[in-house]
Parts: C-alpha cells; structure tokens; sequence
C-alpha cells in the first residue's frame, strides 16, 4: 500500500525514530503500524526505548477526587522541573489518575505484584481449570494465559486505556516518552473510595468515573 505523510509522522512520534527508518518500517509492515513500532524497538531504533532508561527524578503529584467519593493522589516522575510543566505532561498525569479511579489498580507495573500473591493466585487457578474438568497437562497453559488477565486487573500499566480501549497504559506511556523526549515514570499512587472495607450499599462509582472521562 502507499506509504503516506501522515503515517510516517505518526509512527516517529510514537517512537522517536528517524523519518527515513519509519516509513521503511512501514514499507515492510504494508502500513501496519503497530507492527512497524515492534520492529523499530526489535532493531534498537525506538528512541523511546532509550530514554526509557534515564533516571527520571522531577514530576508532579495530582490529585482527582470523583464526587467527594473517591479519591486518587498519583506521582508521575518526569526527567526535568520543564516538561513537569508541559501541558501534555500534565494531562497524561490528570488522565492517570482517573484511570486509577476508574479502574482500581493495585499496583503500578507486574514487576511489583508480591510473588506470594501470584503464586497464590495461580493456585486458585489450577484448581479452577482442574474443576472445570480441563486436562492435567493443558492446565499449566491455561493457567499462563488467565494470569496474564489478572495482570490486566491489578497492575495500571497492563490495564487498557478507559479513554481508547485499543491502547493500552505501558504503550501510551512509550509514545509520551517519544513525543515528549523525555523519560517519564508512573512511579506510584494511591486511592481512597468512602466507605472502603465496610459492609454498604453496592454503588459503582468506577463507571461514573469512566463515563465522565469519555465525555
């Protein structure tokens, strides 16, 4: 297919790449630029993949409160006290901590999920697949792919975008990175819904969260 501007300009901001290796990333991938972003960052040719691993030590604290029923304080860590004040920066931040709100993760990344707790977790999980009848030696691979889910449930970088579904956290914050220039951190968050562990009414404020975001 023909290899337009707008695709090329695309995929550089996405990765940082040089405009020449985009559009023969492109050529190869037939347009397809997710997979033109995978063979950018295969050859080393991501941008964002470097920066990616600078120290980043300046960054702002926001904070979002849904209906004085729930609250999230974020910390998004930014290698420079300028781009802490970029506009774009500081949206990416605000849509962050609605998506914790929205969303309730637990944990920032996977590398942060205690080991007990995904032992234990894995454990509920073969005894699932096991109960539903599922061969003893096609339960382990069952097992991978569920826990792959449960990622997805607890840790905000695995979880989809509330705002664009088809992205998903840990791949927006690489094309910040890249558009941004500089290395950016979720480095940690907390959230706060009323009446959290005690027995009441069943409200879910999360779905007011996410309808207020895709407003």
């Amino acid at each position: 297919m023909a290899i337009k501007a707008a695709m090329v300009k695309d995929l550089r901001e996405r990765t940082g790449a040089g405009m020449l290796d985009c559009k023969k990333m492109l050529e190869k991938t037939d347009g397809d630029i997710d997979k033109a972003v995978e063979l950018l960052r295969e050859k080393g040719l991501s941008k964002a993949e470097k920066k990616a691993g600078r120290v980043a030590a300046e960054g702002i604290v926001e904070s979002y409160i849904h209906g004085g029923r729930i609250g999230v304080l974020i910390e998004v860590n930014s290698e420079t006290d300028f781009v802490a004040k970029n506009d774009e920066f500081k949206q990416f931040v605000k849509d962050m901590a609605m998506q914790v709100a929205a969303q309730n993760p637990k944990y920032v990344a996977k590398e942060d999920v205690p080991e007990e707790e995904i032992n234990k977790e894995k454990e509920i999980l073969k005894q699932q697949a096991l109960n539903e009848g599922k061969p003893e030696h096609i339960v382990e691979k069952m097992v991978e792919g569920r826990i792959e889910k449960f990622y997805k449930e607890i840790c905000l970088l695995e979880q989809e975008f509330i705002k664009d579904p088809d992205k998903v956290i840990k791949e927006l914050l690489k094309d910040k990175i890249a558009k941004i220039g500089e290395n950016l951190k979720i480095r940690r968050f907390v959230r706060f819904e009323v009446g959290e562990g005690l027995e009441k009414k069943e409200e879910n404020f999360a779905e007011e969260v996410a309808k207020q975001m895709n407003q």
